[in-house]
């Protein structure tokens, strides 16, 4: 179980321009880490938007924003050139990364029940720790949540 000051998981994923990056990478900042279930619908563009839309903000937080999903570089690729994203996305297609973060859980959707991403947020300290676990938000507000908690 992920434990808040404990070290975070570290993870090598391929970006979208099928580049791997690593945790390690981001010593010395904070990191943002949101987990999506999908990208391109609906309620991941609206987060991954307002993100694009509060870097500065967060670049200012010396905060770094990783959005990772089980989707394909291709398809991450795809994303951000459409959404204009500013931001670094990462392809976990074997959702290994997800479940190392205890996200990749079975859910319930108009009676189905499939395993996929519970969309949840990390923040990890400039140690590599976790300094707090966002899992309380609106796809809408997701950035907001994160900002009041980093302005504290």
């Amino acid at each position: 179980m992920l434990e808040v000051g404990k070290p975070a998981p570290t993870f090598t994923l391929q970006d979208q321009n099928d580049s791997p990056i690593s945790l390690e990478t981001f010593a010395g900042k904070k990191v943002l880490i949101y987990f999506y279930p999908r990208a391109s619908t609906p309620g991941c563009t609206v987060q991954a938007c307002a993100l694009r839309d509060t870097k500065a903000e967060l670049d200012a937080l010396n905060v770094v924003v990783l959005g990772i999903s089980p989707d394909t570089p291709k398809k991450l690729t795809n994303f951000v050139n459409k959404q204009a994203l500013n931001f670094t996305l990462l392809a976990d297609e074997d959702h290994a990364t997800c479940e190392a973060y205890n996200v990749w859980q079975l859910k319930k959707f108009m009676g189905r029940e499939n395993m996929g991403v519970v969309r949840t947020s990390f923040l990890i300290d400039e140690e590599g720790k976790l300094e707090h676990i966002f899992n309380k938000f609106k796809t809408k507000d997701h950035h907001e949540v994160v900002l009041d908690y980093l302005q504290k």
